[in-house]
């Protein structure tokens, strides 16, 4: 009898409908998983064996055979361990009826019967809702992310043996829902607050800009001068999220396993400081079986690398092609799958080894030699990539002593917000969120320049020695700072201030 099963697999952050089917004949007792199955898939053979002796069902001593269709596309992970064993109780007639034919099944069974949760539930239960699937079963740790799809009902189980008593009408399982619009609502912004930061208004000034456009920034400056401070506060001033980029935050840390227990959707910015002995792949993703890295887990964030030259030079480069496309590809022989990286790249670096090099209150212990050896890690195209180049200076002691706070992160992220809003509008029809993803054709349309900004512009660009692709990132700055300043043309004033941030890889390199 064959008997066939609805479940799901992921290619990068979306899913494909797996038909698990099932055929119990006569013969020799075997048991055969066919489909392109990963390690962790057959071995689901054994863990179903045992889970159904261990639930008191009979496992069929015929010839099994699983086929997992597709059949050229490789399979991965353990969630296909539900389905398999729900289509050999359907085949041997443990198990009768047609309602499973409306499920999708995704979960992991342990050898006593009860179900562990599976990474990449939420882009599992999107790809049933698109596939017109309208109810799933899953283990119970995974409900409540996969509860957030609109339309789709959730049924979590503990074990093997309530889906067998849900279907054979003994004890129905109970549908799970979650109020989305009150979790955005419940959303708590960062604690570290920029009031807590003494000085630098110019910095703060500059990350200000950095969130309201979603601009790349470099700090560069001595030790102590308060790079990582302001750093760790610029999560405090970024905009909430939108639905959707929620639902992309959520489905990259769900496909990672990175997602926290009882969380049905990250509302908040991911703000990620991987070390720096962090390896390429660790940084862009890839593997043996690939995962998303650091920059596709900070998606719609901020990605931190803190002390810029310490990092293998090669896990740096490999992040030119994801900060220019806003996505990674990663290409295997059986698949190709892209991950989305729209993130803030914020960089901290000292100016030389000794850190001193430029500092108005010490002197630097390096030679020219040492200290071109150091900015030479940081190479021209990553270097080119990064909008905003903003020089921390050390803390004066006037600053540290005085008792009046800063401006709080609040009233900073009101005016980030209002800027975000306009360009959520100008944008609406082109599915971008913010200044920094601007095309080509964008530029011409929203980034006109008079006759005295180009004439300023054209200045800088011979006089800096800027590239093509600095050029345009000048206009998006400049664009971003005349949307804080409420302003619909881009004016000499926003022009000056956007090549400001691009003159200080003069001084350095």
């Amino acid at each position: 009898m064959i008997a066939t099963v609805k479940s799901c697999g992921l290619l990068g952050i979306d899913g494909y409908v797996v038909e698990v089917e099932t055929d119990i004949s006569n013969g020799m007792p075997a048991f055969d998983v066919v489909g392109l199955p990963d390690a962790a898939v057959k071995e689901s053979k054994e863990r179903v064996r045992a889970a159904m002796k261990n639930s008191e069902l009979d496992f069929p001593q015929r010839r099994i055979t699983v086929n997992l269709a597709p059949a050229n596309i490789k399979k991965e992970g353990p969630f296909y361990d539900l389905p398999i064993c729900l289509g050999l109780l359907r085949g041997s007639g443990q198990l009768p009826g047609e309602e499973p034919d409306a499920y999708m099944f995704l979960g992991e069974l342990s050898l006593n019967g009860t179900l562990r949760p599976v990474a990449g539930a939420l882009p599992m239960v999107l790809c049933a809702a698109k596939a017109g699937i309208k109810k799933v079963i899953l283990p119970k740790e995974n409900a409540l992310e996969a509860a957030v799809v609109e339309g789709m009902e959730i049924y979590p189980a503990g074990s093997l043996g309530e889906i067998v008593a849900h279907f054979l009408q003994i004890k129905r399982l109970e549908r799970v829902t979650v109020d989305v619009h009150k979790i955005f609502e419940e959303q708590a912004f960062s604690c570290a607050d920029f009031a807590e930061v003494k000085g630098q208004e110019s910095v703060k000034r500059a990350l200000e800009v950095a969130a309201a456009g979603g601009h790349n920034v470099l700090l560069i400056g001595s030790p102590g001068s308060g790079k990582t401070m302001l750093a760790q506060r610029l999560a405090g001033i970024l905009p909430k999220p939108s639905l959707e980029e929620a639902l992309e935050i959520t489905k990259i840390h769900s496909i990672a396993g990175a997602l926290p227990t009882d969380t049905a959707l990250i509302t908040a910015r991911p703000f990620r400081s991987p070390h720096h002995t962090i390896s390429a792949v660790g940084l862009s993703g890839g593997g043996r079986i690939p995962r998303p890295g650091e920059v596709s887990l900070s998606h719609n964030g901020v990605l931190f690398l803190d002390e810029l030259p310490e990092f293998n030079k090669s896990a740096l480069e490999v992040l030119r092609q994801p900060l220019e496309d806003g996505c990674v590809t990663i290409s295997r022989v059986n698949a190709t799958l892209t991950y989305p990286c729209n993130t803030m790249l914020v960089a901290a670096m000292n100016p030389c080894k000794c850190g001193y090099y430029g500092d108005a209150q010490r002197e630097c212990t390096c030679s020219e030699a040492q200290i071109h050896q150091y900015l030479s890690k940081i190479s021209g195209p990553l270097l080119d990539r990064i909008d905003l180049h903003v020089e921390v200076p050390s803390v004066s002691y006037r600053d540290l002593e005085t008792k009046e706070p800063g401006e709080p992160s609040a009233n900073i992220r009101e005016r980030v917000e209002a800027a975000r809003e306009k360009q959520r509008l100008r944008f609406k029809e082109a599915g971008i969120y913010s200044n920094s993803q601007m095309s080509t054709a964008m530029l011409q349309e929203f980034c006109h320049l008079g006759e005295a900004e180009s004439d300023l512009l054209g200045k800088a660009f011979e006089r800096l020695g800027l590239s093509a692709r600095a050029y345009s990132r000048i206009l998006k700055v400049a664009r971003t700072i005349a949307d804080l300043a409420d302003s619909e043309t881009i004016g000499i004033s926003h022009l000056a201030e956007a090549i400001q941030y691009r003159s200080l890889d003069r001084k350095y390199w």
